[in-house]
């Protein structure tokens, strides 16, 4: 790719598999529940486990889930796709075959847009197709024994294939990032990545440019953008390093460490003729008729993309503050709310990217718990736009407001002396009193030395207590001083 980035002379190859757990309250093939955190193998049923006897039933939510994601990235949703039997052994895996796609999967192609070192970036997805997870392997508090916890088996999953259009560590956190805003913004996923909601494998090779593509190594189940970041840059360093010792590389499924921040080989990579894929009989194929995409098409929600460009083009929003403005549904949608009540965009996106995101971090909170409501932060906003309060009275306010102190913002104002200074004679007569008191700063100011002016403001704040209002102060001093 023109423009890639070299390491130690070698351009990086990266393509992603992200596994997203669908949002249904049922698994992909049974009725047992999809509910995270229920005591281990009390949510796995004779379905789930194959039992005798019993037959798989596809969730139809899952099959809508899926073409909601195929309509969003612009790929073909197919009218008709297959379920296939994935065979091989693993303790947490009690069929001793996953019920996956292969051939023929639900979505085909697409793509996803996002925006990388400040320039708007595309990378292409193979493929999109439903299967069902495996359990889990518990290896903690069993005395050096493994427990094997099935509530997992049978979960939905939507595995999204990325092309290795990806050229750094960078680009694929960026990538995984913009994906997983997507499922969440179409409320097929809650994202949630403790909880392995949302985790990715990457596929890491390295090459000298217009070479081949090199023997790739696969990273399983990072469920962190950091641990992704720092997998794939060890990945690359331990393969160049291997490349100039003049060995060659494996292919191999690889884990990540994140203690010692190194990956570490954990079985040959297997090709798909090593997993003996086959229909299975006991699925029909699945076939989605153009009515029920279009039903799905005709539900969807406002893309954040297209919501983005719509509040460039109403609001006035520079294209990275309206991408601010859509990282999330409820974001957008607080945004939306404040932006109406106060009636002003402007001052509605600075506070939601400054004082509220900054609050937010710096409690561990999503906007979902933010603590203000859109109209009582509306009523702050006025009284800045009105001149009631200056722009740190407000942060005061808010501070008190974020604490859950009374959400009456014109009594807090009042109840902490923050109303600004708005009689013009009072403010004449501090400005007066300070340019006599600071004739070297006048002298300045007339000299043309900008710092002077913005000097004598602030000593009008400080007569004024901080009450003055700045602006109305800095007129009356520039019509004082000609």
């Amino acid at each position: 790719m023109a423009g890639a980035t070299l390491i130690r002379g070698h351009e990086v190859v990266i393509g992603l598999e992200t596994h997203t757990q669908l949002s249904t309250a049922s698994k992909i093939f049974s009725g047992a529940s999809t509910r995270f955190g229920a005591a281990p193998n009390t949510q796995a049923c004779a379905v789930d486990l194959a039992l005798p006897g019993t037959l798989p039933v596809l969730n139809r939510g899952a099959v809508e889930r899926a073409i909601r994601f195929g309509l969003a990235v612009g790929a073909k949703v197919a009218p008709l796709s297959i379920f296939a039997r994935k065979n091989y052994f693993y303790p947490d895996l009690p069929k001793g075959y996953q019920i996956s796609q292969y051939e023929i999967p639900v979505v085909q192609g697409g793509q996803l847009e996002f925006v990388f070192g400040g320039h708007k970036r595309s990378v292409r997805l193979t493929r999109a197709h439903l299967e069902e997870d495996a359990g889990k392997s518990l290896h903690e508090d069993y005395a050096g024994q493994t427990g094997i916890d099935l509530n997992r088996a049978g979960t939905p999953l939507l595995e999204i294939v990325s092309e290795p259009d990806m050229r750094s560590s960078g680009e694929a956190v960026e990538y995984a990032k913009a994906l997983h805003a997507l499922v969440v913004w179409l409320d097929i996923c809650d994202g949630n990545m403790q909880e392995g909601s949302f985790r990715c494998d990457a596929n890491v090779s390295v090459r000298k440019p217009g070479m081949p593509y090199g023997t790739r190594r696969e990273i399983k189940n990072l469920n962190s953008f950091r641990f992704l970041q720092q997998a794939i840059d060890f990945e690359v360093q331990w393969q160049i390093d291997r490349l100039e010792d003049g060995l060659a590389i494996e292919q191999a499924t690889v884990l990540f460490d994140p203690a010692s921040g190194e990956t570490r080989a954990m079985r040959s990579k297997e090709d798909a003729h090593d997993y003996r894929y086959f229909p299975d009989p006991d699925l029909p194929p699945l076939v989605i008729e153009p009515a029920w995409v279009e039903r799905v098409r005709a539900a969807m929600p406002e893309l954040p993309a297209n919501m983005a460009e719509r509040l460039q083009r109403d609001d006035g929003l520079a294209a990275a503050d309206a991408a601010t403005m859509t990282q999330s549904p409820t974001f957008a949608r607080y945004y939306e709310a404040l932006r109406d009540a106060c009636d002003n965009a402007r001052l509605a996106a600075n506070w939601m990217m400054g004082e509220v995101s900054k609050r937010l971090n710096a409690d561990a909170r999503t906007i979902d718990a933010m603590p203000i409501a859109p109209a009582t932060l509306a009523a702050l906003i006025r009284r800045i736009a009105d001149g009631t309060v200056s722009n740190n009275g407000a942060r005061q306010i808010f501070e008190a407001l974020w604490g859950g102190t009374d959400a009456d913002v014109d009594a807090l104002i009042d109840a902490k002396g923050l109303k600004q200074m708005n009689d013009a004679g009072a403010l004449e007569a501090i400005v007066e009193q300070v340019i006599a008191a600071n004739a070297k700063s006048v002298d300045e100011y007339k000299a043309g030395k900008d710092k002077a002016f913005n000097a004598l403001v602030g000593q009008v704040m400080k007569a004024s207590q901080g009450k003055a209002n700045p602006a109305q102060a800095g007129e009356l001093l520039k019509k004082r001083l000609g």
